[in-house]
């Protein structure tokens, strides 16, 4: 058996398949079985011709909000494509919704992101000192196709211009339930990243093991996500933060406690 505090602990990590790999990367390093079982599938755009005519201007804009690392990925991908030669505009602000999102971007070759020092969901960015003055601005917010409508609807209270870029799809994966392969075992530990993919993991699990929220802690990264999963029936809920390693750190601490 492994060493290190999660030798012998089975983790289901429910993040879309794509960014799956970091987080059971850092369970498997702490000695425990990450079981990747993916609650949301990331798709293409069926019809990418809004997207496109908000690429073909973008230069109107004097904000652009990315929600999520998938959103930085999805939507830089698409504007490439779109706007072969032409470099992103000089006067256009990049915020992100949280650290994560902020790392994303940087990576692509971003500087000076406006992002939130430590939460990561709309209402921390609306907080910042930057997007309490934005009368007459515009503002694009890079997304997946619906999602919540607080950040848009706070910045257009303020007095901005808002239009939204969706750039993928949130899919409910279709898995075979009946008996999915790391059902042989117990799980020790279930980690969700968002609620709709709380939702999506009730609805696959569901018909199978309806008693599985009450059989395993549960690994969340928002007081809105525990608020669902209790709200489901969950027997334990842990909030350990938005990213990877915060819930790596948070699954550590719980199992070493418990020994």
């Amino acid at each position: 058996m492994s060493a290190g505090p999660l030798a012998g602990r089975r983790i289901l990590v429910t993040r879309p398949r794509e960014q799956a790999a970091g987080l059971a990367a850092l369970i498997r390093e702490a000695g425990g079985e990450a079981i990747v079982f993916p609650a949301i599938e990331i798709g293409d755009l069926t019809d990418p011709t809004a997207f496109l005519a908000i690429a073909d201007r973008l230069e109107e804009f004097d904000l652009a909000i990315f929600i999520s690392p998938t959103a930085v990925q999805r939507a830089l991908d698409l504007l490439q494509l779109r706007r072969t030669g032409r470099p992103w505009p000089a006067r256009l602000q990049a915020a992100a919704i949280g650290r994560g999102t902020a790392r994303e971007l940087e990576r692509r070759g971003f500087r000076g992101v406006l992002a939130p020092a430590a939460e990561a969901d709309s209402e921390a960015l609306l907080a910042l000192p930057a997007l309490a003055t934005v009368a007459g601005r515009r503002v694009v917010v890079f997304r997946g196709q619906g999602g919540r409508e607080l950040l848009g609807d706070s910045l257009a209270a303020r007095g901005a211009r808002v239009e939204y870029a969706e750039c993928y799809r949130r899919i409910r994966p279709a898995q075979e339930i009946s008996a999915p392969a790391w059902a042989q075992r117990a799980l020790d530990a279930v980690s969700v990243s968002s609620s709709e993919g709380l939702a999506n993991l009730d609805a696959l699990l569901g018909a199978w093991r309806r008693d599985w929220l009450r059989e395993s802690p549960l690994f969340v990264s928002h007081p809105r996500i525990a608020a669902e999963a209790a709200r489901l029936g969950a027997r334990e809920t842990v909030v350990a933060g938005p990213g990877d390693r915060e819930i790596a750190l948070g699954l550590v601490a719980y199992f070493r406690d418990a020994k």
